[in-house]
């Protein structure tokens, strides 16, 4: 007869203990160690290895790993890798009122053009999904193969789909569905570890493409236990400020493709919109000759990006002056101010300085160092950069300018949009040649950079 005893589960990440303690003490959150009643059967007979279980040579195992659903969402197929992996557990994370439920959703009407799809909601009713595909599908008809589950019972979905034979499941959210079999409410970290193996089970069964969404705690993690990410096979971050129209897609596990790959959506009335040219879309509002405004070409992924960096500098009226940081890490930004005081020798101890992303981006590669630290400059000095001119290069504790790589590729895009020079690192060795009407500046250090930049001031 199987035996109950209680154990104590941290919610944050996934520690066990037999007592019940006020602080984790692996990740070190309070009072995060829930109780969870969990049975003790003994020990089971060894089974038999069956013949499906036996060892294969992998010249004799069928089939290709390179077998992709089409996916005509092409921003969301290229984080993907360029498409939908069949049998395959996706991960999407965001936070509340991002776009998450949206997005999904319009890729299940778009996958249900090629075969059954299934759309499982435990937080929605059915007419409100039907609201919400009516004005994503801006006057078209709902797909006939477009499947609307209302649930919260995981063992009924599993039944649902298994019966339906869907190319394409998604759960809409993992925290809110729940196996009744276990005494924990739907959220908890067993409830959302069980789910997400069970589901894993269902795809690699059946084949079946399954989408999960899930939610963002205040801190910016996905809620519920860390293991939940090792067990899916990608997982993607739907990124962006809630004050602007931009969201970003953000590949940060991939089994099937590369990591740090970034899709660019724009959220309007009729859902999200790919941006084709996101470089030109972020530098649509600039204004030119313009103090503390520079261009930077930063790499998302393989893809280049323009952006532009704003550096405001003031005097303070504090005996502690402010540095404040709005879409660059802030560590980065500290680094980069005590560079151009001790290496370049500019007066900052008495000046606020606040730099910003337009576009609500949120960049953390260093290649950014350049703009950065010339935005502040320019500002400074209330000295504009050339119209024309953009910015590439890491900064260096000691003033130094460092290589960066895909140098071609950011040439290239910064080509397309007319800018005709490009401030490089010298120690940049150029295996290409240079894109037709684009000169490259060679700079050794970030002051060097900055005569070129201002013009020698």
């Amino acid at each position: 007869m199987a035996k109950s005893r209680t154990q104590y589960v941290c919610q944050q990440c996934g520690k066990t203990t037999v007592k019940s303690m006020g602080r984790c003490p692996q990740c070190g959150a309070w009072n995060s160690m829930l109780p969870e009643r969990v049975e003790k059967r003994g020990g089971a007979r060894r089974q038999t290895a069956r013949k499906g279980d036996q060892p294969l040579r992998l010249v004799d195992v069928e089939g290709h790993g390179d077998e992709r659903l089409e996916l005509p969402i092409g921003e969301f197929a290229r984080v993907l890798g360029g498409g939908v992996v069949p049998g395959s557990v996706v991960l999407v994370g965001g936070d509340p009122g991002i776009g998450k439920s949206t997005l999904l959703l319009q890729a299940a009407m778009q996958m249900a053009g090629r075969g059954r799809t299934l759309y499982v909601s435990a937080e929605e009713s059915p007419q409100q999904i039907k609201s919400r595909a009516a004005r994503i599908g801006r006057g078209d008809e709902i797909p006939s193969d477009l499947y609307m589950l209302s649930e919260t019972d995981l063992e009924l979905i599993l039944e649902h789909t298994q019966a339906l034979d869907p190319r394409m499941v998604v759960i809409d959210s993992i925290q809110t569905v729940h196996l009744p079999q276990l005494d924990s409410g739907a959220g908890s970290i067993v409830q959302v570890r069980e789910s997400a193996q069970r589901l894993q089970a269902l795809a690699k069964q059946t084949g079946v493409a399954v989408f999960l969404v899930g939610h963002v705690t205040k801190e910016g993690a996905i809620a519920g236990p860390k293991v939940l990410e090792h067990i899916v096979d990608t997982v993607l971050y739907l990124e962006g400020d809630p004050f602007h129209v931009y969201r970003l897609l953000r590949s940060v596990k991939n089994r099937f493709g590369a990591t740090s790959e970034v899709g660019v959506f724009e959220m309007r009335a009729s859902g999200m919109c790919e941006v084709i040219n996101p470089s030109e879309a972020f530098l649509a509002e600039r204004v030119v000759h313009a103090p503390g405004s520079a261009i930077a070409v930063t790499m998302e992924g393989t893809r280049p990006l323009l952006v532009e960096v704003q550096g405001l500098t003031s005097s303070t009226s504090f005996g502690h002056p402010r540095r404040t940081a709005n879409g660059v890490d802030s560590n980065r930004l500290l680094l980069t101010i005590a560079v151009l005081s001790r290496r370049v020798g500019m007066r900052l101890s008495d000046q606020d300085v606040f730099v910003n992303v337009v576009g609500g981006l949120r960049l953390s590669e260093p290649a950014l160092d350049l703009a950065v630290a010339t935005a502040i400059a320019s500002s400074v000095r209330d000295l504009p950069l050339p119209a024309d001119l953009a910015l590439i290069g890491e900064v260096g504790l000691s003033g130094e300018l460092r290589a960066v790589s895909q140098l071609p590729a950011r040439l290239r895009e910064a080509a397309k949009l007319g800018f005709r020079r490009v401030v490089i690192p010298q120690s940049v060795r150029l295996q290409d040649a240079l894109p037709q009407g684009v000169e490259a500046l060679p700079a050794r250090s970030l002051q060097d950079a900055l005569k070129i930049a201002l013009g020698g001031s």
